[in-house]
């Protein structure tokens, strides 16, 4: 497995990314979810709390040009369901589950962003909690290697993580013009800690320049007992 530590350091820019696992001691799902940005506009975010999940809110609404892409609600709860997304899509899977659809079946309705030449995947997580276990699922929509009139659509799932183990899953593979996208399953990654520690590793891990926000939500699974943490760069 892949120490996430390492995975975040050598990358100046994976831009969004989505971890979801099981904690070490085996009695918590793990749910993380990170933005950064290279502009002013995405710099310009912060993670606020929306009911029992969270939204991007601008920092500063003068500097606010265009909130058609960087704000949304990352974390959406619909009983025992968490959605995660780097978008708007978070609303297309919560009203998917509403009629019936898939986690698959609600992102056919959805692409890569338009925002040319880069094309950013979409990338989305699905965590299930019942009778004191869970499953999740990930999916990332994305152009065929910068080629956007073919999009390519990947989902993996994943029943019963082993504990101390969590996949990620990011927009980019590394800073460059274009950013290239993501390419591959999921990467295998170690989740070791309580919630503070590991919040504390991904945020000092992330590049100093280029991290916005970060969220950290650790359910107990035997109790449904949630602790979550929310870090902005921006204060």
């Amino acid at each position: 497995m892949l120490k996430l530590e390492q995975e975040l350091k050598k990358n100046t820019y994976p831009g969004r990314g989505i971890v979801i696992g099981r904690s070490d001691d085996g009695r918590s799902a793990v749910i993380a979810y990170f933005i950064m940005g290279r502009s002013v506009n995405s710099r310009n975010r912060v993670f606020v709390t929306q009911g029992e999940g969270i939204r991007t809110q601008a920092y500063d609404p003068a500097k606010l040009a265009d909130p058609s892409l960087i704000i949304y609600a990352p974390v959406r709860v619909r009983g025992n369901d968490i959605i995660v997304t780097n978008g708007d899509q978070t609303d297309t899977v919560y009203e998917g589950l509403e009629k019936g659809l898939t986690f698959e079946q609600s992102l056919r309705s959805r692409e890569f962003e338009p925002d040319g030449p880069n094309y950013t995947p979409r990338i989305s997580g699905l965590a299930h909690l019942e009778n004191g276990e869970f499953d999740f699922a990930m999916s990332i929509l994305k152009s065929n290697e910068g080629d956007p009139s073919c999009c390519c659509r990947h989902t993996f799932s994943y029943d019963r993580p082993a504990a101390g183990e969590g996949r990620f899953i990011h927009t980019y593979m590394h800073d460059g013009e274009p950013l290239p996208s993501f390419q591959g399953e999921p990467k295998r990654v170690v989740i070791e800690g309580g919630i503070d520690s590991f919040t504390d590793m991904l945020w000092e891990s992330l590049n100093q320049e280029n991290k916005v926000s970060l969220f950290v939500r650790f359910i107990d699974l035997a109790t449904g007992n949630q602790e979550t943490r929310i870090v902005n760069k921006n204060q």
